[in-house]
């Protein structure tokens, strides 16, 4: 292919992805009444970077990220920036399926996608990019990644976190990783630094934290679209901005929670997600629950409270226990279900349900995305024995699906209006 041709695709690509995610953040913003004051800077955040282009971070070192599991910590006490890859667009996703298989996963096509398209100028300078070997297609587009001309930096992720055999090999892979990283950054990771990138990671989940708890409130004062786009912008902002800005929207939601105002209907269906992420700008499931006259009120996915919630939990302060600790968040409460067992999820999911008195629960699985498809079945018959109705949906990052989509969501949620009536 010419360099001409390249040139061309890159810019239509360009125009395609401004013009989807302008329309998709239109449709969060705009389409729902009584938005928080304190997420315009989450709306112009995504305005900035996904419409028109702007470049995170300039003048830092970016690594990027594939997965919640990636121990971001180490990153910043090595002097650079993480930013997650992990991508909703429909127009990355067609461009992966020129070279993935049909049946891949819409997340991964999209986010190899993106690589592929010389779009991703902000990764371009250093190249470098650390991959987990979760699921299969994970794995590998570690070498396909490598075959685009990234530096990929895999760590391998055991199959089970359950024995202390699997702990030590997990902590052994994080521990090479925080060696390779000082060299890879020119800023060798100290004890000090460690410790102070813990407390930056901190704060951002405290805040996260007090967020979720707000949630709980009987009436939901914040709706889930936007609560899904505050998460996602973790993937790529500034670490202290974020913080501040989650930290105002906290003080506007609960000052919403002390005046008894309602995000949603008084009596809409509280819904808790979980499976594949909603990742911007591929947010249709969720808004589209929130349309039906629904309210999302808790999740358990890894584009929102599995990314945040946990906190690491340090003994001693001395480096490599420091980053053991480091390893210990990313593995041990993780309910991913490319684990072996899955009863953490169902335990999470669960207490989820109780805390926030969630009438029933979406699964959503993207088409191909085999672990959470083959686990559907078992966490689906757990919900129903524990009394929770749940609906299953998969679809992908094509807009093709919104009717039925539509269609089959309002039925649920009628059901579960229905059966609040019953009771």
């Amino acid at each position: 292919m010419s360099a001409e041709v390249k040139a061309k695709q890159t810019e239509m690509a360009r125009k395609q992805l401004s013009r989807e995610s302008a329309q998709a953040l239109n449709k969060i913003e705009k389409d729902f009444p009584d938005n928080p004051k304190a997420m315009d800077y989450f709306y112009d955040l995504y305005r900035r970077i996904h419409c028109e282009g702007e470049v995170p971070h300039p003048g830092k070192k970016v690594i990027g990220t594939t997965c919640v599991q990636v121990p971001e910590e180490l990153i910043y006490a090595a002097g650079a920036v993480p930013v997650r890859l992990c991508n909703g667009s429909h127009t990355y996703d067609q461009l992966g399926a020129e070279f993935m298989p049909a049946k891949s996963c819409s997340l991964v096509k999209a986010t190899l996608g993106m690589l592929s398209s010389g779009l991703a100028s902000w990764l371009d300078e250093g190249r470098d990019i650390v991959n987990v070997t979760t699921c299969d297609q994970k794995t590998k587009s570690g070498r396909l990644m490598e075959e685009a001309g990234y530096r990929v930096h895999h760590l391998e992720l055991p199959p089970s976190k359950e024995s202390e055999a699997a702990r030590t090999y997990w902590q052994s892979n994080v521990n090479g990783f925080a060696r390779e990283l000082g060299s890879l950054t020119g800023h060798k990771i100290t004890r000090n630094s460690l410790r102070d990138s813990i407390a930056r990671v901190a704060r951002a989940q405290q805040a996260f934290r007090r967020l979720h708890r707000l949630r709980m409130a009987p009436l939901a004062p914040i709706l889930g679209k936007d609560v899904f786009l505050v998460t996602n912008a973790y993937f790529f902002d500034d670490i202290d901005a974020w913080t501040d800005a989650v930290e105002a929207l906290n003080d506007e939601v609960e000052k919403r929670c002390e005046e008894g105002f309602a995000a949603a209907q008084r009596r809409a269906p509280r819904i808790l997600f979980t499976g594949s992420p909603p990742i911007f700008p591929n947010l249709k499931l969720p808004t589209l629950i929130e349309q039906s006259g629904a309210v999302i009120v808790a999740d358990e996915t890894c584009s929102a409270n599995r990314m945040l919630y946990d906190a690491v939990n340090v003994d001693e302060w001395q480096l490599y226990d420091m980053v053991d600790a480091v390893a210990d968040r990313a593995l041990k409460p993780c309910t991913c279900p490319i684990f072996i067992s899955d009863e953490d999820r169902k335990r999470r999911l669960l207490e989820l349900a109780r805390t926030f008195a969630v009438d029933g629960v979406v699964y959503q699985a993207f088409s191909g995305c085999q672990v959470f498809e083959m686990e559907q079945r078992s966490i689906s018959r757990f919900l129903a024995d524990e009394g929770i109705p749940s609906l299953y949906v998969e679809t992908d990052y094509s807009p093709d699906d919104v009717g039925q989509l539509s269609t089959r969501i309002e039925a649920f949620i009628e059901s579960l209006k229905a059966r609040r009536r019953r009771k």
